[in-house]
């Protein structure tokens, strides 16, 4: 999937370390705003634990910020063009979910190329959405997404504008992984 500059764990640790105490929270502040234990806290910013897709959802949704900058991987100056080989890109440990940040660094939309293991399910608590507005697009594949309590089937070529910010689960019901694109603009 690419060469990264920088290891991702110890990447995400540093980010997450950074935007803790740009707040000024402890450790007791992030886990209780986030429903994240102190301990896994603490352990992903020692870089002894990479986070799963619904901890990094949850600490975003905590933090006020979109996913894609907890795991921003580096500082970078305005570039207009994110090459392939650059492209950050993160592995949920426990689920083989994957995503790529495809937009250049400070851009206003930003694009995100998911890969969604067959019979994979992924949930995201509403604070993860409250500050974006969010597309998704199926590029192959079939993708359940349940949008607080309402489920949307799409299939290859279908686009979801989402509405009001609603606790969300993305699931793979197909034997072959989902390929998808998530649009974000932040609100």
């Amino acid at each position: 999937m690419g060469q990264m500059e920088q290891d991702p764990v110890q990447a995400i640790a540093k980010r997450l370390k950074m935007e803790r105490e740009s707040r000024t929270w402890s450790l007791a502040d992030l886990a209780e705003r986030s429903g994240v234990s102190k301990a896994m806290i603490s352990k992903i910013e020692r870089s002894e634990a990479s986070p799963t897709a619904t901890v990094l959802g949850r600490l975003s949704g905590a933090f006020g910020l979109p996913l894609s900058v907890l795991l921003a991987l580096a500082e970078r100056e305005q570039e207009r063009v994110a090459s392939h080989r650059e492209q950050p890109v993160w592995t949920d440990p426990e689920t083989g979910y994957t995503r790529r940040a495809v937009s250049p660094p400070n851009s206003v939309l930003e694009l995100i190329e998911v890969f969604l293991p067959a019979h994979v399910r992924v949930p995201y608590p509403a604070s993860a959405f409250a500050f974006q507005h969010q597309q998704i697009w199926v590029l192959s594949g079939r993708l359940d997404f349940q949008e607080g309590t309402v489920l949307h089937h799409l299939s290859e070529g279908d686009c979801l504008l989402l509405g009001s910010p609603a606790d969300c689960t993305f699931f793979n019901p197909g034997t072959e992984p989902t390929r998808y694109v998530v649009a974000l603009t932040r609100r």
